[in-house]
């Protein structure tokens, strides 16, 4: 079940589809694919970035290598949750991402540094280092709704539609809920597709039909040039970074 698989390697394609591009599909998904045992959920995400939102930044730039640190939860979440730190690499169109999974207390004091003790656990030491180099914070916090299809003949192949894109850069923790401002309008639908191979001529066919292709799109990435760097953030920033200096 990829939704609590931990470490993943493959190529992924965004799709922006309206409404009535994302029935079409939706209709065409059931001879070919299963709706995830959970149907819809909600994912949370706290993303961690440096005081002038560095990552982000040169994320948008879309270098050959970029690399991203969130703490992401499932459902509602309570204090009792499960969450996952996770590391995402993208290296010429590959995705690399591997996480840990830890009770969300644990997890939220390790991002933090009150319970950084050394760990055996790869991803771990990891984050512990990009934490340092880079000197991350929480700074941005991002959900939405997700419906997730696997291949019936090749489970590895997955398909994830998401609405309700919300950002905020206040109240940054994932108990808050999913709330915050509309990243996307709300009509519109983020479609993913993610292989570890190639993709299956069917899905060819239909995007075809469709006329539909794929985008560069981050929901972080859009949220940043959306509504942070619009707002007085990143002017405040600035002005303290310069105090400092």
């Amino acid at each position: 079940m990829d939704k609590y698989k931990n470490e993943f390697l493959r190529v992924e394609k965004k799709y922006i589809l309206s409404q009535a591009e994302c029935e079409a599909v939706l209709d065409a998904l059931s001879t070919h694919m299963t709706e995830e045992q959970y149907g819809e959920y909600t994912i949370s995400n706290i993303y961690y970035d440096t005081p002038d939102f560095r990552l982000i930044r040169a994320s948008i730039e879309k270098p050959l290598y970029k690399e991203k640190l969130r703490l992401r939860a499932y459902g509602t979440v309570t204090e009792s949750s499960e969450a996952f730190i996770e590391i995402k690499k993208k290296f010429k169109g590959v995705v690399y991402k591997r996480r840990a999974e830890l009770p969300l207390e644990n997890a939220r004091a390790f991002l933090n540094g009150k319970n950084r003790q050394p760990s055996s656990e790869q991803v771990l030491r990891e984050t512990d280092w990009m934490l340092n180099l880079y000197g991350l914070a929480p700074a941005a916090a991002i959900s939405y709704d997700r419906a997730a299809f696997v291949g019936k003949d090749d489970p590895e192949f997955r398909l994830t539609i998401d609405k309700n894109l919300k950002g905020r850069t206040t109240s940054l923790d994932l108990i808050t809920g999913a709330v915050g401002d509309e990243i996307i309008s709300p009509d519109k639908r983020v479609m993913e597709i993610k292989t570890a191979g190639g993709m299956p001529l069917w899905m060819c066919r239909l995007l075809t039909d469709l006329s539909l292709y794929p985008t560069s799109f981050s929901k972080y990435g859009e949220y940043y040039k959306s509504y942070i760097i619009n707002s007085e953030i990143p002017y405040l920033i600035q002005k303290e970074m310069v105090k400092s200096a």
